[in-house]
């Protein structure tokens, strides 16, 4: 079975806000069994448009990444972080089919 992954791009303009959201998001993705693939990190833009920092979370299927989305817990602290930081964010399945030169 595929994992689900959120792929989020963010700018943050106010730390101090924005760090109450980080304090609290964990024990919502530990409840989905999510893991951090990356958290921040150096980074090039290579093309396109990019922002400030990037984050890509692991969940063992697309269903549960889109269920802690959307969960009661995640939308309260959407609402948290809103006012605090512009975010673009994909929920995508990933690819468990053959590989190059496989």
């Amino acid at each position: 079975m595929a994992k689900g992954y959120w792929i989020a791009r963010i700018d943050v303009h106010n730390m101090d806000g924005y760090k109450e959201y980080v304090a609290q998001n964990g024990e919502v993705f530990a409840k989905y069994g999510a893991k951090f693939l990356v958290r921040g990190g150096k980074h090039v833009p290579m093309e396109g448009s990019s922002r400030s920092r990037n984050v890509v979370l692991e969940f063992k299927d697309y269903e549960t990444a889109l269920a802690c989305y959307n969960s009661p817990e995640y939308v309260r602290l959407v609402a948290m972080r809103s006012p605090h930081a512009e975010s673009d964010l994909v929920i995508i399945e990933g690819y468990d089919g053959p590989q190059p030169g496989a």
